[in-house]
């Protein structure tokens, strides 16, 4: 995949997925593949999993610290999820952006309709939902975790099966059956929307 051109501004990816579809790997995975994307660090007021390190997975803050970003509109986006606060640091991903980096975000389904609605019209992104191959499968990977109670993983469960139905509204779908074919497929389609991009800013230079 060509890199980032001089002036030209970077795409934002933006991934959606239920808990426990392994859209974690998945990223890591294309990061790895890509030494020149940059991964959007979010903000939120849970403590850290075992093995997550603040900066690294997210920054982590007291919910005191977390509403004074939001009131000095320091968030692309916010949103409360199973009982705690997620946010998108806006300086951080809108001058990654503006430097030609192609930005990968995170975000639950409300955190990207959010971010869709208030982006200018020189940012564009490519929004990805990452579908498990089954609920059996999904609450199958969240059991292994160990991470959550089995009230949790009810409530996970539920909330995966709404967010599915919004997965209708992103530009591509991918069925997380495969780590290496689902990599291969966000790819491709990452290569078709930048051609796309160089396509309709030729267009638009022509006379």
């Amino acid at each position: 995949m060509s890199k980032q051109k001089p002036g030209k501004t970077g795409l934002l990816i933006i991934f959606s997925a239920p808990s426990g579809c392994g859209k974690t790997t998945i990223v890591d995975r294309l990061l790895k593949r890509h030494p020149d994307w940059i991964r959007s660090v979010s903000v939120t007021t849970r403590s850290p999993r075992i093995g997550e390190k603040g900066g690294g997975d997210y920054y982590f803050v007291l919910p005191s610290a977390f509403q004074k970003m939001e009131e000095n509109g320091e968030l692309l986006e916010s949103a409360k999820v199973f009982d705690h606060f997620y946010g998108t640091p806006k300086s951080f991903v809108l001058d990654h952006l503006k430097a030609g980096k192609n930005v990968v975000l995170t975000i639950d389904v409300q955190g990207m309709r959010k971010i869709k609605s208030s982006l200018g019209s020189e940012i564009q992104a490519a929004t990805i939902f990452v579908l498990p191959p089954s609920l059996k499968v999904l609450r199958e990977r969240l059991e292994g975790r160990k991470t959550e109670s089995p009230e949790d993983i009810e409530r996970r469960i539920s909330v995966a099966q709404d967010e599915i139905k919004a997965a209708s509204f992103y530009d591509f779908t991918v069925m997380n059956q495969s780590i290496e074919q689902t990599v291969s497929e966000i790819e491709s389609f990452i290569e078709k929307k930048e051609h796309e991009r160089g396509d309709q800013k030729h267009a638009l230079r022509a006379p």
